[in-house]
């Protein structure tokens, strides 16, 4: 959730669906920090934040279920980072890997479970042509 009266983050989601990437500050969050790498041999997604260390990255799980069946583990966004959409970059990667890949997922963390509500919403209110 993002706090009342910052609306960045709402402005970088629609910039990043857009395919355009975003260079504020505000909420902590440059343009190079909201790249999510895909670390496909541990099984993760990955956020730098400002900052070094893993005390400074955000991170989801996943594991393989099956070859074409993947579990969306968990979510871990460090303190001073929540509520600034990050937990939401991370859900819209590991979504857009499951589109990509023509995988089956099963979700086990709020945060994703959230997204993919998002995710349907979204589709709901687009006309269809």
């Amino acid at each position: 959730m993002l706090p009342r009266n910052c609306l960045c983050g709402l402005r970088r989601a629609q910039r990043l669906a857009a395919g355009k990437p975003s260079e504020s500050r505000c909420c902590g969050l440059s343009g190079d920090a909201q790249r999510v790498v895909h670390d496909r041999q541990q099984r993760r997604f990955v956020v730098q934040l400002d900052g070094a260390g893993p005390e400074r990255s955000a991170v989801l799980n996943y594991s393989y279920r099956t070859d074409r069946h993947v579990q969306l583990l968990s979510t871990v966004v460090p303190e001073p980072f929540r509520g600034k959409g990050v937990a939401a970059q991370l859900a819209k990667a590991a979504l857009d890997f499951v589109v990509e890949e023509q995988l089956k997922a099963t979700v086990s963390c709020w945060p994703m479970e959230r997204a993919v509500m998002e995710e349907d919403a979204v589709k709901e209110e687009q006309p269809t042509l």
